[in-house]
Formats: structure tokens, sequence, C-alpha cells
């Protein structure tokens, strides 16, 4: 696959979504079904709480000598209220009916501003997220990158599978350039690109799923940087919601978000190509077609797309005052009901419903706790009293007792302390 290629490719997919055109499946693109397809799966009976739906291809197929991640734990009570324990459609009949046609088996509308969840359907069900995980990797590189810093890519960049930005060899590239175009086209060679600049995959993968615990995204392991399936990759529509909501307080990222076209550079002409010519920049364009179509209000939204993950995405908008985002996941486009009309449905939901509207709460990082604990419980060791059949201290009360003693000792000694001052001061005031 030569960067040429790649580039051609960016440029094909941008063109194609400026005027609407849904092109066949890719890494991260959003097919158009060419024939009906099979309904979404009913959710009520929690198929997803645990794991992901049934991979339909090998790329989550483990290396021979590998381990198979374990499932992640389901935090109790539900991570932002019992009501999104549910695993099916959660609702305030008082909001109105639920928009028709919607093909996500899992979806959630809230308030961005103050974090009301208005409506949703398995919140916690865990589904792949496609290229929203990159979500996470914008923000560990926002925190931790010189915007400013200048990267030359690597053959590896380049001829990273999926979708691409069209990086190209000897062209430099700043990092401001590589997470406007991971945003903006999913490009898989600017993730790559980006992961090297954190230290490399694993320890770019150790960044964005500390973050995610951080935010209390308890269902979210991303495996991959760029999204593309890998054994354990997880998320769930509330933990997207959290991570978009938390991003969206980043102003380099909501700028980010927010662009619906951008002059990402090019680069010399490959000497190891005969008459190659210099590859010029090159306007890229978003592939929110929210943004494209001029949706009122709106703000930015990231897709994703793998046949495991089918179609995702999570987004907002603004009107009037109030900010509505909305999270899809595990979804199709069907003949008559595209993904996008499912979007801006959802989107009018949550603008038509009455502001007071909640059947759960997007929590703020302060309040996020981390995951449970997985290892074995332990024992606790205990000390036995003079009749120890009813007067045994665990080593937890043992420490109570000496951090008491401690707290007496240290007493007595301010005490003396004051003590001898004051007889210091008379002593002072009869020379």
């Amino acid at each position: 696959m030569t960067s040429g290629w790649m580039r051609r490719t960016a440029r094909t997919v941008a063109a194609a979504a400026a005027v609407g055109v849904l092109l066949a499946p890719t890494a991260v693109g959003w097919p158009a079904a060419a024939t009906p397809l099979p309904p979404t799966p009913v959710t009520d009976h929690c198929p997803y709480r645990v794991g992901t739906p049934p991979a339909v291809d090998t790329s989550e197929v483990v290396a021979p000598g590998a381990r198979t991640p374990t499932a992640l734990p389901v935090p109790s009570p539900a991570v932002g209220g019992d009501r999104l324990a549910a695993c099916g459609v959660v609702a305030d009949p008082a909001a109105g009916p639920l928009p028709a046609g919607l093909t996500s088996a899992g979806w959630l509308i809230a308030d961005l501003d103050n974090g009301r969840v208005v409506a949703a359907k398995d919140p916690h069900g865990r589904y792949r997220p496609a290229s929203t995980i990159k979500l996470l990797l914008a923000l560990v590189a926002l925190r931790d990158l010189d915007l400013g810093s200048v990267v030359e890519p690597t053959v590896e960049d380049w001829s990273t599978e999926g979708d691409s930005c069209g990086m190209g060899p000897r062209g430099h590239y700043t990092v401001r350039d590589l997470i406007t175009g991971l945003l903006m086209v999913s490009g898989n060679d600017c993730a790559n690109a980006l992961s090297r600049e954190l230290g490399g995959h694993d320890v770019t993968l150790t960044k964005m799923n500390a973050l995610a615990n951080d935010l209390g995204a308890h269902d979210t392991r991303a495996a991959t940087p760029s999204g593309l399936d890998a054994p354990g990759m997880s998320s769930s529509p509330y933990d997207l919601a959290l991570i978009f909501r938390n991003a969206m307080g980043n102003s380099t990222f909501r700028e980010m978000i927010a662009l619906s076209t951008f002059r990402f550079p090019g680069y010399p002409a490959r000497p190891d190509i005969p008459g190659d010519k210099p590859h010029p920049a090159y306007d890229m364009y978003t592939s929110n077609r929210l943004l494209l179509d001029g949706y009122p209000g709106a703000l930015g939204g990231k897709t994703g797309y793998t046949d495991d993950a089918r179609k995702t995405f999570v987004g907002a908008a603004q009107r009037n005052g109030r900010t509505v985002l909305i999270v899809q996941m595990y979804g199709l486009s069907v003949e008559g009901d595209m993904y996008w009309d499912q979007a801006k449905s959802m989107l009018e939901y949550g603008f038509g419903a009455p502001a007071t509207t909640s059947v759960g709460a997007l929590i703020n990082p302060a309040a996020a706790t981390s995951r449970p604990d997985t290892s074995p419980p332990t024992t606790p060791t205990t000390t036995a009293a003079p009749n120890a059949g009813h007067n045994t201290r665990t080593a937890g009360s043992g420490a109570d007792h000496s951090t008491s003693m401690r707290v007496l000792v240290g007493l007595i000694a301010a005490l003396a302390a004051v003590g001898l001052l004051i007889a210091g001061l008379r002593l002072f005031g009869r020379r």
C-alpha cells in the first residue's frame, strides 16, 4: 500500500463526504446498506452487560500463546444512577414519544451542560467503539504533547490499515495537525504517529485506559489507539458520553472537533518512485455529516465503523441555550433510514424534552471511583484478646487503637511544650 494511494483515498473520502456520498466499508467510514439488514437485536435481556457482541471476522482472534483478555467487572451500583442499570429503553414518558427507527443496539441522549441523561437504551451495554475511541487518544495527546512539536512519519504510519490523513515520507506535521486529522477524518496514520510520540503502542494504551478509569468510564478498554478491533476492546453509550463531555471542556479539542475543513500539510516527491511529484497540502473535510450538512447548532462529533463494531457516533449540538449530546453504538443504515437521520431525530428529541427530564446523570470526574478490584479477597489478620470468643480485633481496629495512642502521646507532648514556653517567658520577664 503506497502513500500516494493513501493520499488519494483520503481525498476521495473527503470529496465523497462533501457531496453526501457514502462509500464502501472501510475501517472507520459509514457504508450504506445495499440491501435491507436484520433488525437491531433486542437488549432487554442484557446480552451485552459483560461482553461485546460476537465478532463477525477474525480481528479479535488471540495470537498463539497470548491470553484472552478477561471481561471488565460490572460496577454495582450502576454508574450514573440505578435506572441506568437497565438494558432496555430507559425514558420518561413525559418527554414524549421516542424517535422511531433507531437501529442502534445501544444509544444515549443527554444534556451536555448539566449531565442529565434524558433517555437511553442499554446505556452500560458493552460494544466496540471503533474510531470513537480516538477521543481518548486525542485527550491524552492534548494533555501530554506539545501542539507545536514537529513529527516526521515512519513507513508504519503511512501504511497503517484503514482511513488516512495522507501522511507521507519526509513530510513534517505538527502534533496539532495530527490531532486535527485524527478527529476530522479518523486518520489511522495520525493515530499511529501520535501513539509513537506518546511512548509507543503499549504505553499509549495504558494512558488511554488510565484516563478512562479516572473519568469513571468503567465499561471502556482501549485495545488499539485507533479503534481497529482487537481482543478486549470495549466501551458503552454511557462511557462515550462521559468521555465526549469531558473532551468538550477542553477549548482546543472543542475548536478542532468543530472544524468542517482543514488544510493538511503535504510531503515531497518520493525518490523511490520514478517520476513522482511533490504532494501538496490539501483541504481535508470532516467525516461528520451534521457539520457538513449544516445541522443547526452542530458543535462536532466523532464517527466510527468496523465490521464488528458496526456504526458508532458521538456528538453534540446547541440550540436556545441547551446543548444536547448523543451516542449511537452498534447501529445500521437501512434503506430509507440512514444513520445521520437517526442522529438528527435523537437531537430533536433531546431539544424537545423538558429541561428537567432525567433518568440518570453523567458523573463528574471528581466523583469517579476506580474499577472494582478483581483480585481474590484477603482474610483479615486477627489478634486474640484475653477473651477471644467475645473480643476479637481485626488488623484494622488494632490500627485505629494505635493511632489513638499516638494522638494522645502527641497531645501530652504539646502540653509539655506549652508549659516550658510559659516558664521561659516568666523567666525572661524577671530579667
